[in-house]
């Protein structure tokens, strides 16, 4: 049977996963802002996600995975395959 690890074992184990995944989407967003056209993609409905996304991120909770992952998703619609 599997055990439960701690907060320190996780951390342990994904911290420098997890770094790396910050540090290659602030610079993803660095070089946005840097860009000539910044004004035009700052009206872009997709910043306005990644702004969302990182207001999610720095909240609490367990679950900030699943809303941002509703975040980008479209919602149901009934007989879309149709």
């Amino acid at each position: 049977m599997p055990t439960i690890q701690s907060a320190a074992q996780v951390l342990d184990r994904h911290a420098l996963e997890i770094r790396c995944g910050l540090l290659d989407v602030a610079a993803a967003l660095d070089r946005v802002e840097r860009s000539d056209d910044f004004d035009a993609a700052g009206r872009d409905p997709r910043w306005s996600q990644f702004r969302q996304a990182i207001d999610i991120l720095a909240s609490g909770g367990n679950d900030r995975a699943e809303r941002i992952q509703m975040l980008f998703s479209d919602s149901y619609e009934r007989g879309w395959n149709k």
